[in-house]
């Protein structure tokens, strides 16, 4: 009896366990009783056990091998974490609105939450006018416009730069004369400054030292000489020019006529 009372205190085999205790005490209370004096009556019903000898049902964490928390395990199963706002999170719209989209009416959200209301309709109307002002027929026509400007731009920068470079080699040309004159002037310059050094040493006939100040001053006086011929010759460049010019001029042009002189 005491194995059987020890099989029934497991929980889930309760009901198996009565029911063999049922049969085993009816045949031993029909055996027991053929030697003895008095008669053992049979009850009717098999003996019942105490509820205080069941063990009570184990609690769901003990069932929780996971070691997660209670919302981390109803979120994994799909199922609303929180039945109760635990956060100022849970009673924003936005939160509100991501529950019933995941979980539908099973979140408890009133799905009317989820539908622009007149003020709200208002606030985004009064944005709109503010950060949109022109309409989608001024945005088109203002795109065009932009596009033709920019296109225009272009063309006119191409044309400039085939303009630019059809003028490549006069410039190359014009640069490279102007480099041949600076080197010429300078190698000119060279030239003359060794003449006049010779024309010094000439003069003193003897080598002189051009750290001498009678060189030096000799030196210089050759240099304004020298000036002073560049000079007139420059002068006498520009008459003959001039000159040129005036015989090259057609006849009659630039005279001034008289108009006294033919009424008379």
């Amino acid at each position: 009896m005491k194995s059987m009372q020890s099989l029934a205190k497991i929980p889930h085999q309760s009901y198996l366990v009565n029911s063999i205790i049922g049969r085993n005490s009816l045949r031993f209370f029909a055996t027991a009783t053929k030697d003895d004096d008095e008669l053992i009556e049979v009850p009717d019903k098999p003996p019942s056990f105490a509820e205080e000898e069941f063990e009570e049902p184990k609690p769901e964490s003990f069932f929780n091998k996971s070691g997660l928390l209670v919302q981390h395990r109803k979120f994994l199963h799909n199922e609303k974490p929180y039945t109760e706002p635990h956060s100022w999170i849970h009673l924003t719209e936005k939160y509100q609105r991501k529950q019933i989209g995941r979980y539908g009416l099973a979140s408890g959200v009133d799905p009317r939450i989820c539908f622009p209301t007149k003020k709200d309709l208002e606030a985004q109307k009064r944005y709109e006018q503010v950060a949109f002002p022109y309409t989608l027929q001024e945005l088109i026509a203002k795109s065009k416009n932009e596009e033709k400007l920019a296109k225009e731009q272009i063309q006119k920068r191409e044309e400039e730069i085939t303009k630019k470079l059809e003028k490549l080699e006069q410039w190359k040309a014009d640069l490279n004369a102007k480099v041949a004159k600076k080197e010429a002037d300078a190698l000119a310059a060279k030239q003359r400054k060794e003449r006049l050094v010779e024309e010094v040493r000439r003069h003193f006939g003897f080598k002189v030292d051009p750290r001498d100040e009678r060189f030096k001053e000799m030196l210089e006086q050759k240099e304004k000489e020298d000036r002073k011929k560049q000079k007139e010759a420059k002068r006498k460049a520009k008459e003959e020019k001039m000159m040129a010019k005036l015989i090259s001029k057609p006849a009659g042009k630039g005279i001034v006529k008289d108009d006294s002189v033919k009424q008379n």
